[in-house]
Formats: C-alpha cells, sequence, structure tokens
C-alpha cells in the first residue's frame, strides 16, 4: 500500500469515525425516549438521555485517559529505567512529527501495548514488561510506530470517544430493563394498545442497543488496527518488524494482561485475554486476526 493509498484511507476513516459516533448520539437519545415511554414522559426522557450523555462524555473524555493507566496498572517510567523505550519513542515521534508521548509500563509478562490520550500533545504509550523482555529492537520500532500511527491519526481519541459512548448505552439499556422490571411500566398499563406496543419496542431495543454497540465499537477498533499497521510500517520503512512482532506475541504462551477488561480491550495491540476460537468468538473480537495482519505487512 503506497502513501497516497494510506492517506485516503485516513480520510475516509474519519469519515466513518464522524458517521459512528452520530450512530451512536440517535441510538442514545432513542433509549432515552424509550425509557420516557415506559414512565409516560417520552420527550422528558429523550432530553435527560442526550444532556446525561454529554456530561458524562466531557468528563470521560477530559479523564478518560488518566482512568485507562490507572485501571490497567501502568506506571509512568524514566529515561534511566528504560533508556531503550524512550530513545525509540523520542526517534519515531521526531518521524512522525508530533510531541514525544509519555512513557509508561505496565509489569506483566504478557506481550502487549497501547496507547492513550485525548490528542498527540497529551498522549502516552504503555507496553508491558513482557513484549520489552522478547522484542528486538527493530519489533519494538515496529509496536512503538503502530501505537504512535493511532496518536498521529487521533485513533486514541476515537476509541476513548467510542469506549465512552458504548458505556452510556450499556448504562441506559440495563436502566430501561430495570425500569420494566421494577414497575415503571406499571401505571401505563391501562394507556391501549398502541402503548403496550411501544414499550415492547422498547425493550426489544434496550436489549439490543448494547450488542449494537459493542459491534460498532469492534468495527472501529479492527479496521483502525490494519490502518496503524500499514502506517506503522511506513513510519519505519521496515513492515517485516512490525510483522515479526506481531508473530512473538501471537506465540505469546500467556497473553493475558491481567489489569485488562472489556473497556480497554479495543486499545491493545493484541486481545488481551486468554485467545478462544469459534465464529462467535471471532465477531466479538476487538481485534483482526493476527495471521491477516502479518500477511499484509508482509506484502507491503
Amino acid at each position: 500500500m503506497d502513501k497516497l493509498n494510506i492517506h485516503e484511507e485516513v480520510r475516509w476513516n474519519k469519515i466513518k469515525t464522524h458517521l459512528i459516533i452520530s450512530l451512536f448520539i440517535i441510538l442514545i437519545a432513542a433509549l432515552g425516549y424509550s425509557l420516557g415511554i415506559i414512565y409516560g414522559a417520552p420527550i422528558f426522557g429523550f432530553i435527560v438521555a442526550v444532556i446525561g450523555a454529554l456530561f458524562y462524555t466531557i468528563i470521560m473524555y477530559i479523564q478518560g485517559s488518566n482512568l485507562i493507566l490507572k485501571t490497567t496498572g501502568a506506571r509512568e517510567v524514566t529515561k534511566r529505567e528504560y533508556p531503550h523505550l524512550f530513545h525509540t519513542v523520542e526517534g519515531l515521534a521526531i518521524a512522525a512529527g508530533i510531541p514525544t508521548p509519555k512513557c509508561y509500563v505496565i509489569d506483566d509478562t504478557a506481550r502487549n501495548a497501547f496507547a492513550t490520550g485525548r490528542s498527540p500533545k497529551n498522549a502516552s504509550i504503555t507496553v508491558t514488561t513482557g513484549l520489552l523482555a522478547t522484542l528486538d529492537r527493530q519489533e519494538l520500532e515496529g509496536v512503538v510506530a503502530h501505537e504512535m500511527s493511532h496518536i498521529k491519526n487521533y485513533d486514541i481519541r476515537v476509541m476513548l470517544m467510542t469506549a465512552v459512548l458504548v458505556g452510556i448505552t450499556i448504562l441506559l439499556s440495563d436502566f430501561i430493563l430495570r425500569s420494566f422490571l421494577y414497575g415503571g411500566h406499571r401505571e401505563r398499563k391501562e394507556g391501549g394498545g398502541l402503548l403496550l406496543i411501544l414499550i415492547a419496542v422498547a425493550i426489544v431495543l434496550a436489549i439490543l442497543a448494547p450488542i449494537i454497540g459493542e459491534l460498532i465499537k469492534l468495527a472501529v477498533s479492527r479496521r483502525r488496527e490494519y490502518l496503524a499497521d500499514s502506517n506503522g510500517a511506513l513510519l519505519t520503512r521496515n513492515p517485516e518488524g512490525l510483522a515479526s512482532a506481531l508473530g512473538k506475541i501471537k506465540a505469546d504462551p500467556d497473553p493475558l494482561v491481567d489489569k485488562a477488561n472489556k473497556a480497554t480491550a479495543h486499545l491493545f495491540i493484541s486481545t488481551p485475554f486468554r485467545r478462544t476460537t469459534g465464529v462467535v468468538a471471532r465477531l466479538f473480537s476487538t481485534h483482526p486476526a493476527i495471521e491477516d495482519r502479518i500477511n499484509r505487512l508482509k506484502s507491503m
């Protein structure tokens, strides 16, 4: 894939991202309206859901990356402690034309890494000690370049916001179901057949919304992993470095990152859980198959 094609893909990826976030907003608004139907005040439910979602999103936008670092057990490290990591990050930041991200380490034997932050100005790159112990210089450059590409393309902001919006969707859906189960619908029982149909639709939407939200998040994550692989290889001019690193990550005998969870899994360069097989597992995987990623890199 040449440089022109990659820049074109970045442009279309940003357009698709705006569309996806718009879909999330519509989904949240629909859930709020549905909650209002159950309580007999659909417009009020709509307004409360949208305002609450905006307030929560602003808070998470400001503090989300710090929370991610804390929940994953990442600790900021110094150049004296990990000079090789710092030199790699500094050199690739200069090559990418962005400010040097902060460096964090997770004390874990699993081989993994991720980037987070709102923008290149306040971004950070986190790697596990297991990854540092396993990769050679070119492989580490490949992984850091992959994460640097996430930062330069503002993927970190998109993935942070997508995770926040999925969380809001799940919270609203859960609240609707609990409201229905614990009496929110009882006052409206005598409202006629149309109202009962609307309530039924609201319940179905509440059940399906978290699944739809997760699938949208996974689609965003998978697409951006391919793009970051390509951009990272372009940054180092060495696709083989990242391909070799992904091969070692795939061969990890214990890929579980102890403090990773479903909310942060899509940030990592590879799924931070024990690998499973099957159609359902692939459907809900946060990452494309490593074999496919390696093959794409080798064909560059």
